[in-house]
């Protein structure tokens, strides 16, 4: 490799860092006289076939190196990274290290990197939830405590930094390069049909057939986090609220998460639900589809902190289905959309009307326009 290039290793552990990577190495792609660019794979989601989806929907290149990690406990996943990372540091010599989000991998590379005395940035930093018992909280502390370069999406990141200590002229703020995804993927999601998109992920074994599906006169959940779902006390009165006061007034719309589906399975639930009329019940969805539930429901109920950044872009009244979020700009008291209802059926209950009433109101805040990976390429071009 030419030396007199600066030499970059972006590294993707899951599906949330796919969308936050594609921009900003389809700008680095338009400077090779400038950069050489490695892109890692830690395999952190071992979906293979999902993975793939997503690199070709996001016109992402193959990954240079996969380290193929697959599941396991935290510490197994961070651990396993490590070790397989710090193989490609030495063989690959980096001058930065890019690493995005708040997933495992992102922790595990920001630790190794910095062993290897290697200089780090961090896309999407001084995001904050203040609850140490997500483990997202306690990688993005980590990783920012470690970064050399922290890239922020919002004023309010730059605040959580500086309380931090972190010295102000490491934190840019670039605006989030999520929406960078978004407003490159909007075109073609916007033209996929509703009711084939439906048909062609629709699970198996509905004993109901699906109702007509238009814009605006359907909702949406996504549900993944444990404290959601692990506990049956909590995720039974979601379900049956799903099924005995939303679904009979309005189709909802269910792409469900694989350990949400376990635990579904285990507890009786499934069966409920697949005989719920008005549910639909579907595989993971690939990005466009995703995109496109979220840019055409009524109200969206989700524990996913990048729905809620869609949700404010689209105007979608959103049920942040957690009692805090490292993304306070996306709530209504800040002009977004979203509010936070936890997992107290009475309090979901009542901000659902609410929603279901609300007029549709996009919400882009500063520098969410869709420019952010060519404002952070441009500051390593600067240190060209």
């Amino acid at each position: 490799m030419s030396r007199s290039k600066l030499n970059i290793i972006s590294v993707v552990g899951a599906r949330p860092n796919f969308m936050k990577i594609a921009p900003f190495v389809r700008e680095l792609s338009r400077f090779p006289d400038i950069f050489t660019h490695t892109l890692v794979h830690t395999g952190q989601h071992y979906d293979v076939a999902m993975s793939d989806s997503f690199f070709k929907e996001l016109s992402i290149p193959a990954p240079d190196v996969s380290l193929e990690i697959g599941s396991g406990t935290h510490a197994e996943q961070v651990g396993k990274t490590m070790i397989a990372f710090e193989k490609v540091i030495q063989a690959r010599k980096p001058d930065w290290v890019i690493v995005v989000g708040d997933v495992n991998a992102t922790c595990a590379c920001s630790i190794t990197t910095k062993k290897e005395h290697i200089r780090l940035a961090h896309i999407e930093s001084g995001l904050r939830s203040f609850d140490l018992d997500m483990p997202e909280e306690i990688n993005r502390m980590v990783t920012d405590r470690l970064s050399d370069l922290l890239f922020t999406t919002d004023a309010m990141a730059d605040a959580n930094l500086l309380k931090e200590g972190v010295p102000a002229d490491r934190i840019k703020r670039v605006g989030n390069i999520m929406i960078d995804s978004l407003e490159a993927q909007r075109a073609p999601a916007a033209a996929l049909n509703l009711p084939t998109l439906c048909t062609a992920f629709a699970l198996p074994g509905a004993h109901h057939p699906a109702p007509p599906l238009k814009d605006n006169r359907f909702c949406v959940i996504t549900l993944h986090r444990p404290s959601n779902v692990d506990d049956l006390n909590v995720l039974a009165p979601l379900v049956s609220f799903l099924t005995d006061e939303v679904a009979p007034v309005i189709p909802l719309i269910w792409p469900v998460h694989p350990r949400t589906r376990k635990k579904l399975e285990s507890s009786g639930l499934w069966e409920l639900l697949q005989k719920a009329p008005g549910i639909i019940l579907t595989q993971p969805l690939g990005y466009h589809e995703m995109l496109r539930l979220s840019m055409g429901a009524k109200v969206m109920l989700t524990d996913s902190g990048g729905l809620q950044e869609e949700c404010c872009i689209w105007g979608t009244p959103c049920l942040t289905l957690r009692w805090n979020t490292e993304r306070p700009i996306t709530l209504r008291e800040h002009g977004g959309v979203s509010v936070l209802v936890g997992n107290d059926i009475e309090r979901i209950r009542a901000e659902f009307r609410e929603a279901a009433a609300l007029p549709r109101a996009p919400h882009q805040p500063p520098l969410w326009d869709g420019h952010t990976a060519e404002r952070i390429v441009a500051c390593f071009k600067e240190l060209k």
